[in-house]
């Protein structure tokens, strides 16, 4: 966080008459920003952390470059836009401020020439520093415009730390071990979480398929294929088949819808319930009397 930054940023923003989001805005890149005014969070981090919509924050930014109070340059990682690069107008910024400040406080008429001495010291410690070559990026990182050999785009800390998010390989194979369980328990067999059979697995979930749909496929096969020849079939490699899996998702679906009914003799029949093709219970029970 750059403190005298932030310090300008609050008395000359608002003595310029500034709307309270557009403060609010650039208050937050001020905190991010280097001694040169510098940073890059993203607009989806400051409109979490202002709570305000994407763009509501994308508006105001806009106005306030039109306004002469930023610039943005655009960037790109591969084939995404990475964050912005903002350059506060820091001389702007100290002009307002400070004279806002003398004309509010009588006691310090001579506030702009005090803080250019603080600047020139600044400056010369900044030269001392890249003498000896020992140099300390600001917390948002280096920016590849002003000597730094740091990408923004790595090791970054923003001023809000965000949860890690997983993998999404990790995850994948984690659902792909979670479906593959599935079918040993259901089968009563013993694959492995070996690559084979977990590709066939993988595969049908980055088409996006869900793990549920995968575990409902392998509890219809195991019905539809109980006592059979084809029984010795149901393996990650048949059951999850790209030119076949979709027509068990749809058959399975059918089936669930229908009561799950069970397959007796080469037909799907619901025990013990009064419908067409149903087997039912005609043993008269004790203690009663037949016609």
């Amino acid at each position: 966080m750059n403190v005298k930054l932030s310090s300008y940023v609050w008395d000359g923003c608002t003595a310029a008459g500034m709307k309270l989001t557009s403060v609010a805005i650039m208050a937050r890149l001020a905190d991010y920003s280097n001694d040169d005014g510098i940073c890059w969070p993203s607009i989806e981090t400051i409109a979490r952390q202002l709570g305000a919509g994407i763009s509501t924050i994308r508006t105001a930014i806009g106005k306030l470059e039109k306004e002469g109070w930023l610039t943005r340059q655009q960037r790109r990682s591969g084939n995404r836009n990475a964050p912005n690069i903002y350059r506060l107008n820091v001389s702007k910024l100290r002009q307002v401020a400070l004279s806002h400040t003398s004309d509010s406080d009588p006691s310090n008429p001579d506030g702009s020439k005090s803080d250019a001495s603080e600047s020139d010291r600044s400056k010369s410690d900044a030269s001392e520093s890249s003498k000896t070559g020992n140099s300390h990026p600001p917390e948002s990182g280096g920016d590849p415009s002003v000597n730094s050999t740091q990408d923004p785009s790595l090791n970054s800390t923003p001023f809000c730390q965000v949860a890690a998010q997983p993998d999404p390989q990790v995850l994948l194979t984690d659902q792909a071990k979670q479906v593959l369980n599935h079918l040993n328990l259901t089968t009563g067999s013993r694959f492995t979480n070996c690559n084979t059979s977990l590709e066939h697995i993988r595969a049908r979930l980055r088409e996006g398929f869900t793990p549920d749909e995968l575990q409902l496929v392998v509890e219809y096969k195991t019905e539809d294929w109980r006592g059979s020849e084809q029984e010795q079939y149901l393996r990650p490699m048949t059951l999850f088949a790209p030119s076949k899996f979709p027509e068990y998702l749809q058959k399975a679906g059918r089936w669930k819808e229908a009561g799950r009914p069970q397959r007796v003799d080469g037909r799907w029949v619901k025990l013990d319930v009064f419908t067409r093709n149903s087997i039912l219970n005609y043993t008269i029970p004790a203690g009663f009397r037949g016609e």
